[in-house]
């Protein structure tokens, strides 16, 4: 078997025809025949088989017709995520399922929200300038 990433484009679509041509001459249609069961017009199939362009379309039809439309997964099979990837979804994926009991000891508020610690927000972030004499003026000072 030829690398097909050294052959130029023409070269690879002309070996793809001769490989349907086969299966159907395989499964004894004619180009007719096929083009019916496929429901395309029989100048496709006759396309295909010489190599030529034709909608990506029309191509899934002949290769359902002829039973090849699941080896498309051999073609272009499903993307493996990257190691990185996997290790970060290895690390989301829950450990231990929630207890009942563990759900009846969480207080049904007890989620933060933004305003809930106005009273004491001044109080955590009070810098060396906002204290309670903040503002007044201390001795050797205008």
């Amino acid at each position: 078997m030829d690398d097909l990433g050294h052959m130029t484009d023409d070269a690879v679509l002309e070996r793809l025809g001769t490989r349907l041509s086969r299966f159907r001459l395989d499964r004894n249609l004619t180009q007719a025949d096929l083009a019916v069961e496929a429901g395309v017009h029989k100048n496709t199939v006759f396309r295909l088989e010489a190599g030529g362009s034709t909608q990506l379309k029309n191509l899934v039809r002949v290769l359902r017709v002829l039973g090849l439309l699941d080896r498309l997964d051999a073609v272009v099979p499903e993307p493996v995520p990257s190691p990185l990837r996997q290790l970060e979804e290895l690390e989301r994926q829950r450990t231990r399922a929630v207890s009942k009991a563990d759900k009846e000891r969480e207080p049904s508020g007890s989620e933060w929200s933004w305003g809930d610690d106005k009273d004491n927000a001044s109080d955590r972030f009070a810098g060396p300038d906002d204290g309670p004499d903040a503002g007044q003026a201390t001795e050797g000072e205008p």
